[in-house]
């Protein structure tokens, strides 16, 4: 089969020959229809963030597929099924997979990282862990539900609990923050979208926000949102994985008001211990998304509650994948896809 073959970072992913896997006891042998091209991805290209699997390595973390063979024991599939894969494996036995935490799991297994991933002809997954995907959400596009959607599920649902009413500033809205600003608006959230791109901003309008702000044109713009809450925010969501704006969320933020911080950095963040301490501010991190939250979200996407074809906005066969991410370090579009 082919694969784009990471071997490590500032090169370009190779396109060869690898063979095809098969499947073990529990097992899908997955044929891929689409895998989303995500930041995750440019990290360990660009930046040299480590993967735990030594290179070579085939990245690809947000696909879906048709069920093309199964190994011993599989039960609740058959072949042409169509499935989604979460982007993260669990063990099912630890602490946090037994006290309902599975996307913190001690053990997780991450495709592209841990394991060869899905930008390749075929990959494998667990039967348990591996979700079907209903005729009325379209195969390739629904592979960005896998990560792209699912994430800010996560984040919206189980560490924001936007409840209906709440101002939500999100900062960021790219790939991940647009969905963000959708699931936040789906659930009754008041969604203030903040980001440097007047194209993503008139995205962000589309798909639920109320107000948005571009802070080359507003430097202030956290001043702007207390003086238009009467406060500040209940809620700020930060997306991007910057220190910078990591603080100024928290800077947007009401007395009593919640931080989540979704956007990967390695790098330390400074905030103020006694505003937090006297004022009762909550700061909470977001991982992923919980296997139990899929067969809901995929309901909403399903239903049309969540969007997901129109946030696909560009497509590349997996021999043009080096193209897919050089579009991504501009910053152009929302989502795009390898398809096969």
């Amino acid at each position: 089969m082919k694969a784009a073959v990471f071997y490590g970072p500032n090169q370009p992913l190779k396109i060869e020959e690898v063979p095809t896997p098969s499947p073990g006891p529990g097992e899908l042998l997955i044929k891929t229809a689409a895998c989303g091209v995500c930041h995750t991805d440019l990290h360990y290209i660009d930046h040299g963030v480590p993967t735990f699997k030594k290179p070579p390595l085939i990245l690809g973390h947000e696909p879906s597929g048709i069920v093309a063979g199964m190994g011993d024991g599989v039960t609740g599939f058959k072949e042409g099924d169509k499935i989604l894969l979460p982007a993260v494996l669990t063990c099912g036995h630890c602490e946090p997979c037994r006290t309902g935490r599975e996307n913190i799991c001690e053990s997780m297994i991450m495709f592209g990282n841990n394991i060869d991933g899905a930008y390749a002809e075929y990959v494998l997954a667990p039967a348990k862990d591996t979700f079907h995907l209903p005729d009325e959400v379209p195969l390739e596009e629904g592979s960005i539900i896998a990560d792209a959607i699912s994430t800010p599920f996560h984040a919206v649902k189980n560490r924001a609990n936007v409840k209906p009413g709440d101002t939500v500033v999100v900062l960021g809205c790219g790939g991940v923050g647009i969905n963000i600003v959708q699931v936040a608006a789906a659930v009754g959230g008041s969604v203030i979208a903040v980001d440097i791109s007047p194209e993503k901003l008139e995205w962000a309008k589309k798909l639920g926000a109320d107000i948005t702000i571009n802070p080359r044109e507003d430097e202030n713009w956290t001043k702007t949102v207390k003086k238009m809450t009467g406060g500040g925010a209940d809620i700020a969501i930060e997306a991007i994985g910057i220190p910078t704006t990591i603080e100024t969320a928290f800077n947007s933020l009401r007395g009593g008001g919640r931080l989540v911080v979704l956007g990967y950095t390695h790098k330390d963040i400074s905030l103020n211990a006694g505003k937090i301490m006297y004022r009762e501010m909550e700061i909470v991190g977001s991982l992923g998304c919980r296997p139990v939250d899929y067969p809901k979200l995929i309901e909403l996407c399903r239903m049309g509650k969540i969007k997901v074809k129109e946030l696909v906005t560009a497509r590349f066969k997996l021999d043009k994948i080096n193209d897919a991410f050089d579009l991504l370090r501009k910053g152009e579009g929302l989502r795009s896809i390898v398809v096969f």
